[in-house]
């Protein structure tokens, strides 16, 4: 009985860790995929990152549909299991995860960058991809957009639809 409450403590705490760090964990709908990737034009062999991977499910696509080399990152030891666990159903070499901090993940290589961001929550973040980026990156939002920042494009098909904003690393 200890060790399960204990386990449930552990999962409760990281996940909460996770939520107050960024956001917590949303996970981007199924439908929406191919509307990140068109914003994104990942090419095979480029880099992407998404920065709070969750269960992995975007990193997944990246990785299957693009043949790109794809990184999640996750600071919730729960999400990162059952992406290590997804990944050995998926072997490939450019399949990455990583129990990691955003932002001590140095992402100077990326050509896209994706992300799930609470909006209150992005200044921080937004400050880490303008001293890091190169020229060029392009740079994902689900959902909210990036205060201080002009979207190049918006993709909201109709009002019920979420709102997908690209930015581009000048």
């Amino acid at each position: 009985m200890f060790y399960l409450l204990f386990a449930i403590i552990i999962v409760l705490l990281s996940v909460t860790i996770a939520g107050v760090s960024f956001a917590p964990w949303v996970p981007a709908w199924k439908s929406d995929l191919p509307r990140i990737f068109k914003l994104a034009e990942l090419k095979p062999g480029q880099i992407f990152y998404d920065l709070g991977c969750g269960n992995g499910k975007v990193v997944l696509y990246a990785n299957k549909q693009f043949q790109a080399k794809s990184i999640g990152l996750e600071i919730s030891l729960p999400l990162y299991f059952v992406c290590k666990v997804r990944q050995l159903f998926n072997l490939n070499k450019n399949l990455i995860f990583k129990y990691k901090n955003l932002y001590r993940e140095d992402l100077k290589q990326a050509d896209v960058i994706y992300f799930f961001g609470i909006a209150n929550k992005l200044d921080k973040l937004r400050a880490k991809l303008e001293r890091e980026l190169k020229p060029g990156c392009r740079i994902i939002s689900y959902v909210f957009p990036v205060i201080g920042w002009i979207p190049v494009a918006v993709d909201k098909p109709n009002p019920k639809d979420i709102s997908i904003y690209l930015y581009i690393k000048n």
